[in-house]
This record gives C-alpha cells, sequence and structure tokens, in this order.
C-alpha cells in the first residue's frame, strides 16, 4: 500500500462549490491523497453568489465536505474555515466553533513549525471592486463566467487541433483585476496588514494567482484556486512552505461516474441544498 504523505498546514481557497467550473472533484482527490494536521480552507468555499442565482449543487459538492470530515475522523485533522466574499452569508454566523475540530472565522494567525507567525485572511478585504463596489463585482462575476465556460469550448477547439490547454477566461481576468483594482497594490497591501500584526508573513486567495514570494521583510503566499489553477499551499514538519499542483490519480472515475458510498441520496441532498440556499439569502 502507499504511504500518504503527512503535511502540518494544508491550505486551499477559491473552490467555489455551487459553480459549473469548480473542480470539486479534483480537490476531493487531493485531500485523499495526503494527511494533515491543519487544513485551512481559506475563503469562497461555497460560492453564495452563484446559489442564490441558479442553486447548481451537485453531489460531487458534497463529497468534498465529506472528504474534510472524514479528514476529521481518520487523522484528527483541526480544519478552519475562513469566509470570502463569495461565501460572505458566513458573516451571519462567525465566529463559530463546532466541536474541537472544526470552526468558522474572519481571519486567522497561524504559528508555523518553524515559530514564524502568518496572518491568513481570504484577501478580499483589500480588494476595492468586492469591498466598495459589491453591484460591480457580482457584474464581474456573471463575465467570469460567461469567460469559463467559453475557455472549456475554445479548449476543445485547442484539443482537436493538437494544441495545448491555454487559460483564456485567467489571461483575461488578470488584466481586467489589474485594471480596476490593483493587484499588485492589494498583494503590498497584505504585506502591510501581515506587519501591522507582528506576523512573518502573509496566506491568502481571492485572486486566483498561486504565489510564494517576499514582500520586503514578509513572506507572501497565496494558495490559488480550484477552478483553473488547481493548487494548493503546504506546509511541512520543517515549517517549509511549498505550492503543490494537482495531479490526476492514473485510476480516476470517468465524467458522470460516481461512488454511492461517498453520497447522500437524493432526498439528504434537496435538504442540504435547501439548507445552503437559505443561508445564502440572509440578509444583515
Amino acid at each position: 500500500m502507499q504511504s500518504i504523505t503527512h503535511f502540518h498546514t494544508i491550505v486551499i481557497s477559491d473552490v467555489h462549490l455551487g459553480t459549473p467550473g469548480s473542480k470539486a472533484r479534483e480537490v476531493t482527490q487531493f485531500l485523499k491523497q495526503y494527511k494533515t494536521d491543519r487544513l485551512i480552507l481559506n475563503g469562497d468555499i461555497i460560492d453564495g453568489w452563484q446559489l442564490r442565482k441558479s442553486g447548481n449543487w451537485k453531489k460531487k459538492h458534497t463529497a468534498f465536505f465529506r472528504q474534510v470530515l472524514k479528514m476529521i475522523d481518520d487523522y484528527d485533522t483541526k480544519v478552519i474555515y475562513l469566509r470570502g466574499n463569495h461565501d460572505d452569508f458566513l458573516d451571519q454566523v462567525l465566529p463559530l466553533k463546532i466541536g474541537k475540530h472544526f470552526s468558522i472565522r474572519l481571519n486567522y494567525i497561524l504559528k508555523g513549525k518553524n515559530g514564524k507567525r502568518f496572518y491568513v485572511t481570504h484577501g478580499d478585504v483589500f480588494d476595492s471592486v468586492t469591498t466598495n463596489l459589491k453591484w460591480l463585482a457580482h457584474l464581474g462575476d456573471v463575465g467570469y463566467t460567461f469567460l469559463l465556460w467559453l475557455n472549456k469550448l475554445y479548449n476543445q477547439w485547442r484539443t482537436w487541433r493538437g494544441l495545448p490547454y491555454y487559460s483564456l477566461s485567467q489571461t483575461i481576468k488578470q488584466r481586467v483585476k489589474a485594471a480596476v483594482s490593483y493587484i499588485s497594490d492589494y498583494e503590498e497591501k497584505l504585506a502591510e496588514l501581515a506587519r501591522a500584526n507582528q506576523c512573518d508573513g502573509v496566506i491568502c486567495g481571492h485572486i486566483h494567482q498561486p504565489a510564494i514570494r517576499t514582500i520586503g521583510d514578509i513572506l507572501y503566499l497565496n494558495s490559488g484556486d480550484w477552478v483553473e489553477s488547481l493548487t494548493a499551499l503546504v506546509e511541512d514538519h520543517e515549517g517549509t512552505w511549498s505550492l503543490i499542483h494537482y495531479q490526476s490519480p492514473d485510476s480516476k472515475p470517468e465524467d458522470g461516474e460516481e461512488s454511492a458510498a461517498e453520497f447522500m441520496d437524493d432526498e439528504q441532498e434537496d435538504d442540504y441544498l435547501q439548507s445552503l440556499l437559505q443561508l445564502s439569502e440572509i440578509r444583515k
């Protein structure tokens, strides 16, 4: 039997469960490959914006949370869920602690294995679009969903032509984001936030740009996303951080193939979706 790699910390963000572009099956497979003492779900795990519009919740989205619960049971994993802008409905319940292993928070101070401190936040607090112009952010979300659909068609054509994958939607999004919310300034402000909280680094997501780099004296870490990048941050037991890009296992189910043992029945699934929709409809 192949041994499972054990990390001290795993950070994932921007899964966007409830949307057609979410790589829910891939992120669930990714989590099955590793043990971890601490799992940080750093925002936009559930896409409440899309759920309010279409309620596109599938069994593979539920399977993700089943795997998270299994990690708690099997490995005693501590799970910290930080709210993002797309799952901002969680503002109505946070801070919330469920038992000893699961909590929902706005932000988190992570103490690394090597003694360094990291300020962990989704990152939308410094995005002028999502913070100050929410109507424009929702408009951008509609455009991004369309771009993901267009990107799928475009890459089907490229595959037919024997060309490699090209992220049309991510390229366009990078340019739009750079124009309206100044990503570099966003990263600098997050570094300043880490300094203000006497931290050695900052861990974020939100802009779907996986990265590990130094900004002055601050280590900047971005976990990327599970729509296009398919990346996660991991901390080993010496306190070293790395980015992991998902590699599909050799034996994976074909599209549409699902293990009955992993999923709820249809009635339970409907109840789960209705609970999410009701929570996402709460207004302040």
